[in-house]
């Protein structure tokens, strides 16, 4: 059979509150012919939840469903077989499906006990649109987007957001080429004065680069198979978790918070961390060679994240002798595998602020540069009331391998004479690390620097790979 359309999709949901799950109220997709990019059929259904009571106040406001517009619908189970040849063996494309629509999909199927559809490939129009289209039509949510170019108000509803998401993906693709085309001098015309010019700077280095840049180039994604091991499974967001701005699908509280909700960090701890290799002391950084750079997810990745280096190619990774903890641990968000996002918060000395906030000028600059309209929070926070003693938050990692995840975070304690033993080595529990981790606590913390950009916020996070707990 023939699996060449690319298939188009939005679900919408209930929002859930801390602790329930989603469910989906509707599903809608088009087929679209790859190569005229015009609609072939299209399939839209209410879906009835297993529990109704989901479909709370807040719910209905979103998306404008209620509990009697679905009380007559068809539960997942009986649409399950049409939702799985629409999507099976196609390209997936829509408008943050990675973050989102990809995910209820596969909770879906995994409800009723059976395998969910798999794609070929993915597009997702948000990830993309941010790194070609610039910030121009400023959050590039859905809506937005549709009212830069008149095509009216999204009504949250699933065909319709679908049908949208392409006309705004044509009315892109043909703006994108008509101004790799033109003059440098023409396309500063073509837009506002407080418009970015980061796409004209990608389009030309691109060139000298010989990177391709037709209109068909960004339809070209890495396919999802067994063939392609080394490329990212679409349903993992972690590698994307960079790039990922929110839409409207999400609770409430979510949305509010800001620096605490952000993706978990998956970083694997490396055995060099037993020592001091790699890592810098306070003293020994010079804020002029603190550099922020692009570089791809991935190899091959058109995608492009944040990476803080000291000088030209190591990167910017901090070892912080007798910082006092000024709160214990928090976790009362949870990451994609059930496990609470841990955090806890340390006081800055002057020289650590000095640096924490170059990596956060360097950092911003070269976001906005990129065309990121996220609204930046600072790493370095001053307490109220308190001006002489700035503070920052730092995480603990997590590690996935396989379906199991664990905190990647090695913990020694340094005694009165200056010898070290190891308290834990991994994988230790939330009550381990909120027992040790204690408010006036002096701890030696060994530090990545992580820019993130997600749902709307950006700036640079502090990740503890390894911590040395003072008696």
């Amino acid at each position: 059979m023939d699996r060449s359309e690319i298939a188009f999709f939005d679900v919408e949901t209930t929002v859930p509150k801390r602790g329930e799950r989603f469910a989906i109220l509707e599903f809608g997709s088009i087929l679209v012919c790859p190569r005229k990019l015009t609609e072939l059929r299209s399939y839209t259904t209410l879906v009835q939840p297993a529990d109704l009571s989901l479909i709370s106040t807040l719910s209905v406001r979103c998306n404008g469903i209620s509990r009697n517009d679905v009380v007559l619908a068809p539960l997942f189970s009986d649409i399950a077989d049409t939702v799985y040849d629409i999507l099976h063996g196609r390209i997936w494309a829509g408008h943050n499906i990675l973050r989102f629509d990809c995910a209820r999909i596969r909770e879906a199927f995994a409800e009723i006990g059976r395998q969910p559809p798999e794609p070929k490939g993915a597009i997702d129009s948000l990830a993309l649109l941010t790194q070609r289209f610039g910030r121009r039509a400023g959050d590039m949510k859905m809506a937005t987007l549709a009212s830069y170019f008149g095509l009216g108000k999204q009504t949250h509803r699933s065909l319709d957001d679908v049908r949208m998401n392409l006309e705004v993906l044509k009315y892109c693709a043909t703006v994108l080429f008509l101004e790799s085309s033109l003059p440098d001098v023409l396309v500063d015309k073509s837009v506002s004065p407080t418009e970015t010019t980061s796409l004209r700077r990608h389009l030309r280095a691109s060139s000298s680069s010989g990177e391709d840049n037709t209109l068909i180039t960004p339809f070209t994604l890495p396919s999802i198979g067994e063939n392609s091991v080394a490329q990212p499974d679409p349903f993992n967001m972690n590698f994307l978790r960079n790039e990922m701005a929110s839409d409207n699908n999400l609770p409430l509280d979510t949305l509010m918070e800001e620096e605490e909700n952000q993706p978990s960090d998956t970083v694997v701890v490396s055995a060099n961390t037993s020592d001091r290799e790699g890592f810098l002391s306070p003293d020994a950084i010079s804020l002029s060679n603190i550099r922020a750079v692009l570089v791809p997810f991935y190899h091959g990745s058109q995608l492009m994240r944040l990476k803080l280096l000291h000088g030209d190619s190591s990167p910017l990774q901090l070892y912080c002798s007798c910082l006092k903890i000024r709160f214990g641990i928090s976790g009362k968000f949870l990451d994609n595998s059930g496990r609470r996002r841990l955090n806890f918060v340390v006081d800055l000395n002057p020289r650590l602020c000095s640096i924490l906030e170059a990596c956060d000028s360097n950092a911003q600059k070269v976001s906005v540069d990129s065309g990121s309209s996220s609204d930046w929070n600072t790493v370095v926070s001053p307490v109220k009331g308190l001006v002489n003693y700035p503070n920052a938050r730092i995480h603990i990692p997590t590690e996935i391998s396989g379906d199991a995840a664990r905190y990647a975070i090695e913990v020694h304690q340094r005694e009165s004479g200056g010898d070290t033993q190891k308290l834990i080595f991994s994988n230790p529990s939330a009550e381990e690390l909120e027992t040790l981790l204690k408010q006036g606590s002096v701890v030696d913390a060994f530090l990545s620097l992580e820019p993130y950009d997600y749902q709307q916020k950006a700036g640079v996070r502090l990740v503890a790979k390894k911590l040395v707990m003072h008696s």
